[in-house]
């Protein structure tokens, strides 16, 4: 899991990485104020099969893309890029275009971020993740 930019609010992040942790994923979290290059260079070191961001700066139409390009330079497009925050539909719309898989907004559980991830990371190991 990671914060990137200069959101300094991970009270959410927090509670998504103990939940996953408690439903048997390994999860990273890089802490707050992490560049997309970072978020992209932890991601490709430990071979992790996902990456949540969580956005709530509303600089999430800079972070997601750069996130993405940084993944892409490293050559690694096996990577699941999902994340959560306040971000309006239209956003969500245009993100997945540039391939950000699920955006969890205000009023998702935790149960539904479980439930997406085991669904799309079939027979994946659960200890690669990173969020």
């Amino acid at each position: 899991m990671a914060k990137p930019g200069l959101d300094g609010h991970d009270r959410g992040i927090k509670v998504i990485a103990a939940a996953l942790r408690d439903a048997g994923f390994e999860v990273i979290y890089t802490g707050l104020r992490q560049t997309p290059e970072q978020i992209a260079s932890a991601a490709a070191q430990e071979d992790v099969d996902a990456v949540g961001l969580s956005i709530l700066s509303g600089a999430h139409m800079t972070l997601f893309p750069m996130v993405v390009e940084n993944l892409k330079k490293l050559g690694v497009s096996n990577i699941l890029l999902f994340g959560g925050g306040i971000i309006a539909d239209s956003d969500i719309a245009e993100l997945k275009k540039i391939g950000v898989g699920r955006i969890f907004t205000p009023g998702a559980t935790t149960r539904d971020i479980i439930s997406y991830l085991e669904k799309a990371l079939p027979g994946s190991k659960k200890d690669e993740m990173m969020i």
